[in-house]
């Protein structure tokens, strides 16, 4: 009989909603930013994005499973310094490929120390020729810390979420 891995579930049941209208009851944003213009800049910023560029460019990445982002990649990142980070489990739930949108989300697995989903994502308008930068999550505390860090959490989040684009707009 052929051994299957099984993969821990996701933290969250709500999994592949930042496609659409996030859940109730989580801390919910989207952050735009305009990156620059032109097609060639979205398709450069597109393969940066499933590269994991946004996660390396702010040194938080530690693993991934494959070198670009696929569905069921395993992706690991580690959140603050020394001996007071946090390794945080992910898996990429979906690629966003369309034909002005590509990027992938990723979910929280039990040793995260939020439950919820990331998509990281750039678009093109074609209307102006403009290359957007996009950021959108939803997350609750999952550990007692986490919970205890509330609004503190969230701004971080914030935070980091434009680091994500300032290291995009960067790296290409």
């Amino acid at each position: 009989m052929e051994h299957v891995a099984r993969k821990p579930p996701f933290t969250y049941p709500e999994v592949g909603a930042t496609r659409g209208a996030l859940p109730e009851g989580y801390h919910r944003f989207r952050l735009r930013r305009p990156i620059g213009r032109g097609r060639g800049l979205f398709e450069r910023a597109g393969a940066e994005i499933l590269a994991y560029r946004m996660q390396k460019g702010t040194r938080i990445f530690q693993h991934a499973d494959t070198p670009t982002a696929e569905p069921g990649t395993n992706v690991t990142v580690r959140l603050g310094v020394g001996p007071l980070g946090i390794t945080a489990p992910c898996r990429v739930v979906y690629l966003l490929d369309e034909p002005n949108r590509r990027g992938f989300a990723y979910g929280t697995l039990p040793g995260h120390p939020e439950s919820g989903e990331e998509l990281f994502a750039v678009e093109y308008d074609p209307a102006d020729d403009t290359v957007y930068g996009l950021v959108i999550a939803f997350s609750r505390g999952a550990t007692w810390y986490a919970r205890l860090g509330g609004p503190v959490v969230e701004l971080l989040q914030r935070f980091v979420a434009g680091r994500y684009l300032a290291a995009l707009a960067t790296s290409v």
